[in-house]
């Protein structure tokens, strides 16, 4: 080899290096342009997700759960009552429970609302499982709210406040990588009119829910089911849980709603938008728990992570 081929050859070497460099690095700036332009195509949905959450009413408001035995108690947060309520005025009068009925008689100078009018006399309070309920009680102007809920045939006092702890130091949402692979084309499979689903929730009641079909669909070469809830708005509500529960997402499982199929049974059902329950930022919620039928042999890296409150955060 001639004296001029051994002085091109490293120049030549350098130049297939550095074309190779530019070509890495073009690779890693489409990619990363790929994935801002996805996030750009959620941003709306993300940022309407936490507008809910944050709410002075939204899940984050939640400052107590008390379970309502029969028979007469008091209520406030003052240590003197047999429910004592985080926050709150000392006293907010009594409530009692015979059977299916939750009457409330308001302390004499509580200033109290009922569903947004002065509440000064005793009210039979409506429950969420009421057509026209729930009955809100509300206190510290308006920041305060008491609800009844019933799950099973249990009953209990569902109390937000705006100023809760959860709320004012909200540390925000991560998700999952996600991308456009997780937009899935679905079959819609109905069940027979009337079908339900026993769907047991985090404090241990069950209940039957409308379970109208389920949803298939195919990753690779596999396919999966996720039997579909039917939570009477005309969508589908999907609770699944998958190889990340526990691992990265909330271990509970994760909530996707889903719009109603088309004609043909088609329907798209974007992991991207998979959501924490309530129970991920409060102790307070009673979220309902995936059915075995819907624990999925399937990592879904897209949608919410699991959620860490600012003492996890420091630790």
């Amino acid at each position: 080899m001639s004296r001029l081929n051994f002085r091109v050859l490293p120049l030549l070497v350098l130049a297939l290096a550095a074309t190779a460099c530019e070509d890495k690095e073009a690779i890693r700036q489409a990619a990363e342009a790929k994935v801002q332009a996805f996030n750009a195509t959620q941003a709306p949905w993300r940022a309407e997700r936490r507008a809910k959450l944050l709410q002075p009413d939204g899940w984050t408001s939640l400052v107590g759960l008390h379970w309502l035995d029969k028979g007469e108690h008091y209520l406030g947060s003052d240590a003197d009552n047999g429910i004592r309520l985080a926050v709150g005025p000392a006293h907010v009068g009594m409530i009692s429970r015979d059977g299916d009925r939750i009457r409330f008689v308001p302390e004499k100078d509580a200033v109290l609302t009922l569903d947004g009018q002065p509440l000064q006399g005793p009210v039979t309070l409506l429950s969420d499982a009421d057509d026209n309920g729930p009955s809100t009680i509300g206190f510290d102007e308006g920041k305060g709210l008491i609800t009844v809920i019933k799950r099973a045939d249990r009953y209990a006092l569902r109390v937000k406040h705006a100023d809760a702890p959860t709320r004012t130091g909200f540390t925000g949402i991560e998700y999952w990588p996600g991308g456009e692979e997780w937009i899935v084309k679905a079959r819609f499979v109905p069940n027979a009119p009337g079908k339900t689903l026993p769907i047991a929730n985090i404090v241990g009641t069950t209940e039957d829910v409308p379970n109208p079909g389920a949803i298939e669909f195919r990753r690779g070469d596999k396919a999966y089911r996720i039997e579909a809830l039917d939570e009477g708005d005309g969508g589908l509500s999907l609770i699944f849980a998958d190889r990340t529960s526990g691992h990265g997402s909330y271990p509970a499982g994760r909530f996707l709603d889903a719009p109603k199929p088309d004609a043909a049974g088609n329907v798209t059902i974007d992991f991207n938008k998979s959501y924490n329950p309530p129970c991920a930022f409060t102790p307070f919620a009673t979220c309902p728990l995936p059915p075995p039928e819907n624990r999925l042999d399937l990592e879904i890296v897209a949608g919410e992570k699991a959620y860490h409150a600012a003492a996890q955060k420091k630790s």
